[in-house]
């Protein structure tokens, strides 16, 4: 989507519809409060009334609600409404005038609608039939009017990058396992890879994978006829600070294993990428916006089969930094597969932190439901920093805490770890506790997005794939590149 910014007026712009927000308590403007259907405006938040004030102009007046309760997560959600309706008449453009939110955010206003319109944009038809009609209400051109680019052009360039990279994300998502395996997705990576002369690719085969000791990718993949992959990425923004790392987990079916899945629900575990997803869009965006840092991801991609060559339950493997697991559950297999990437991620790609994403554990989705994603962290100010980068662009996280006792859940009876507790205590936070042995004490943030991935619900994501994690550690880089 294209998006213009310019310092005229509303009225001054050609565009298939406008919008005007409104609070409660305010009028409209003098040149709509006259028209027909003025009295029917409501300023109740997400309120949304048509006015028409010629044969070819249609002015969209959407409530705001009180001024004081405005934040960007609102105006994301008025945006998106806009988008949903600019789309319904078929309009190709919208234009927006910004509402004055206070004093010293005109940049956060500016790029939280960028952000919700084209959010709110997303579609995936991919598998169905042409439809010409449909295809002509696709909103092509957002622009802000009233607003100075030089006081809001980069905020509002980054959510639309970041914005753009999240739907590409959610194409990811929406792939059925026959389309998007793990060489699917090492083609997406090779595809960043060659639109961006500062990152650079590495793809792992089976046999490097084995030779190098990963054997949690090893065990996990060894039940599918899909051959695994170990994704590294490396990205020279030519920045000064520390190198971070992203992990994302690349699991692109995951049955269950010998531990198979009730079949309620199962085609859904074709979202089982998702952390991956993230990752990877995110470093292109990052290098689409030029960031001055240096980033490596690794993201580790597997199918997880039932056959007689699966791992079983009991089987104990050697992971790359030298632990033995007893593997319990093979329908724990994201913490196996994660920790190799992580060990691979600082050793072999050097990263001094770490943020991994991973629809990791079904206790997230009962603990925290689609609200926040799970934070656990070894480091309470790169933990606070992650957060704070998933505040800004509304996509939440809430840290949840470790301690010595969860590790006593993680140990094996006859091997240094075990991948599921014989307890079903603290899902979620067993997971993390157990994907911190193989960190090697760097700073490190693991988010569980299993119940932000999917299904959440808000008004500009809806009931399908949100691409979740892209934004954040958009923002989180741009945060970096800002303070090196």
């Amino acid at each position: 989507m294209q998006v213009d910014l310019t310092s005229e007026p509303l009225d001054g712009i050609e565009a298939d519809l406008q919008v005007v927000g409104l609070f409660s308590g305010d009028e409209l403007p003098a040149s709509l409060g006259e028209l027909p259907g003025a009295d029917d405006v409501k300023p109740g938040f997400k309120k949304a009334t048509m006015l028409r004030p010629d044969r070819t102009r249609r002015v969209l007046v959407i409530g705001l609600g009180k001024r004081e309760e405005l934040d960007r997560e609102r105006l994301r959600a008025v945006a998106a409404v806009a988008a949903k309706r600019a789309r319904g008449l078929g309009a190709r453009s919208i234009a927006w005038e910004p509402p004055a939110a206070g004093p010293d955010e005109p940049a956060a206003v500016a790029a939280s609608i960028v952000e919700g319109t084209i959010l709110a944009g997303y579609r995936f038809d991919r598998f169905r039939s042409a439809d010409e009609d449909e295809e002509a209400r696709s909103v092509e051109r957002l622009t802000l009017a009233g607003v100075e680019e030089a006081e809001v052009g980069a905020d509002v360039e980054a959510a639309r990058e970041a914005s753009l990279a999240a739907n590409r994300a959610r194409d990811l998502q929406s792939l059925p396992a026959n389309e998007l395996g793990p060489e699917a997705l090492a083609a997406r990576a090779r595809e960043i890879a060659a639109e961006h002369d500062s990152i650079t690719l590495d793809v792992l085969g089976p046999k490097e994978i084995a030779e190098r000791g990963m054997g949690g990718l090893v065990a996990v993949s060894s039940g599918s006829d899909a051959e695994p992959r170990l994704i590294a990425l490396r990205y020279e923004g030519g920045g000064t600070g520390e190198r971070v790392g992203f992990v994302g987990k690349g699991v692109t079916f995951d049955s269950g294993g010998i531990s198979i899945k009730p079949a309620a629900g199962m085609q859904e575990m074709k979202m089982d990428m998702s952390g991956a997803a993230a990752v990877l869009e995110a470093v292109g965006a990052i290098a689409d916006l030029g960031l001055e840092l240096d980033l490596v991801a690794a993201v580790p991609a597997t199918e997880n089969m039932p056959s007689g060559h699966s791992a079983r339950p009991g089987d104990i493997i050697r992971q790359l930094n030298g632990k033995t697991v007893e593997v319990n559950n093979t329908d724990a297999e994201g913490r196996l597969i994660l920790a190799d990437a992580l060990t691979y991620c600082v050793r072999d790609l050097g990263a001094e932190r770490l943020v991994d994403l991973a629809t990791l554990t079904g206790a997230v989705v009962v603990a925290l439901g689609s609200t926040y994603a799970a934070l656990i962290s070894n480091d309470d100010g790169w933990a606070a920093q992650v957060a704070a980068a998933g505040e800004q662009v509304g996509e939440l996280a809430w840290r949840l805490p470790l301690h010595p006792e969860y590790k006593d859940l993680t140990k094996g009876k006859v091997a240094d770890l075990t991948n599921a507790a014989s307890k079903r205590k603290a899902g979620t936070i067993y997971a993390g506790s157990f994907l911190e042995e193989f960190v090697d004490d760097v700073p490190w943030v693991h988010l569980d997005i299993a119940g932000t991935a999917w299904d959440v619900g808000r008004e500009y994501v809806g009931s399908g794939p949100t691409g979740f994690g892209v934004r954040l550690l958009v923002e989180l880089a741009r945060e970096l590149a800002a303070g090196s």
